[in-house]
């Protein structure tokens, strides 16, 4: 008698109760290898974030996606950098860039777009950094 593996909704529903991540899942009622997805291909798809073209952050300076909670910068021509947006203080999402200023309207702290530096607390530590590639003309975060 074959033994399938738990349907990915059972594994999903343990994991949640327990507290558990990265579990190699595979689709339900299937032991076929080739059709198994694992938790880091599943991962790796959900991570990647078109964030929009090129052309929309201007040399020298930086644009703010706040849905991706990710400031991406562009400090030579075709050199972008990326960095959270989420300030270091107390975790309020940034809300506006001017020029490579990065602000927060939440207590006032400022980053450097282009280093992740703290320029102005009450924050203390750099944003983090991101990892941001270009596609077909397009800014892809993850």
């Amino acid at each position: 008698m074959t033994t399938l593996p738990p349907c990915r909704r059972t594994v999903l529903q343990g994991a949640a109760l327990a507290g558990v991540a990265g579990i190699g899942l595979t689709a339900c009622g299937s032991s076929d290898s080739d059709s198994a997805t694992t938790a880091a291909e599943t991962t790796a798809a959900a991570t990647s974030t078109e964030l929009g073209a090129t052309s929309d952050v201007p040399v020298g300076g930086a644009k703010l996606y706040k849905d991706a909670k990710l400031v991406v910068s562009q400090p030579t021509k075709g050199t972008y950098k990326a960095f959270s947006a989420v300030c270091t203080h107390q975790g309020c999402v940034c809300d506006s860039v001017t020029g490579t200023s990065l602000l927060c309207a939440c207590h006032g702290s400022k980053f450097n777009a282009e280093t992740g530096a703290v320029e102005q607390g009450p924050a203390t530590t750099a944003l983090a950094a991101a990892t941001v590639t270009v596609k077909d003309g397009k800014l892809v975060a993850g």
